[in-house]
């Protein structure tokens, strides 16, 4: 178990980040490239073997996720823009790849979370323009995507439904939690900030006079 543990801390130092925003970021991009070689055993259980490969293309998208945290040791910014971008663009391959029927865009709306919580007051623009993609490429219709790249059957597409939008649910709960954690260190920063400055200005007390 020791090489498990030494994996784990070099993920951990790998993922981490002073800006508590930055870090869930890190996390949330940590763990999707994680399970995403998963999903095509996930979808072999609903679908069967020989529709599976279409789930492959998905690996397009797993070095950009595993990149967030690198990006962010040098524009933190940038990184968290990143990872919602590249989930709206994997959503986007795999509305084409599984059909729109398989409900597999219902992963946009845990980017649109992303676009609506990540970023700071003054970053509102960048949350703004991740929220815009997602809506943009949540409405796209149906048509435009054409057939999946496999003829899945209406319980094919029944059985990924119920699949993704589990997955999305608990990837939902993950980024809530995740930002509820790093929304509460920011607040204690900001206590601690204020304290700090009330006691840098607060008069000198002078000695009591005899």
């Amino acid at each position: 178990m020791g090489w498990l543990v030494r994996l784990w801390r070099r993920v951990a130092d790998y993922a981490a980040h002073e800006d508590p925003l930055t870090n869930a970021a890190n996390w949330v991009a940590v763990v999707v490239a994680w399970n995403q070689p998963f999903y095509p055993l996930y979808l072999w259980a609903v679908v069967g073997g020989d529709k599976v490969w279409p789930a492959f293309l998905t690996f397009l998208s797993t070095p950009l996720f595993l990149a967030v945290p690198a990006v962010a040791k040098r524009h933190s910014l940038v990184a968290r823009m990143m990872l919602p971008v590249t989930g709206i663009a994997n959503g986007i391959l795999s509305a084409k790849a599984f059909g729109v029927a398989s409900g597999v865009e219902i992963f946009l709306l845990p980017c649109a979370l992303l676009g609506a919580a990540l970023f700071r007051p003054r970053e509102r623009a960048a949350g703004l323009v991740v929220i815009a993609l997602s809506a943009a490429a949540y409405l796209v219709p149906a048509h435009v995507f054409g057939q999946a790249l496999a003829e899945y059957t209406a319980t094919d597409n029944s059985g990924m439904a119920g699949l993704n939008a589990a997955s999305a649910a608990v990837l939902v709960v993950f980024i809530g939690l995740l930002l509820s954690g790093a929304v509460a260190t920011l607040e204690g920063r900001g206590i601690t900030r204020r304290e700090e400055n009330s006691g840098s200005t607060k008069s000198p007390e002078l000695p009591p006079s005899r």
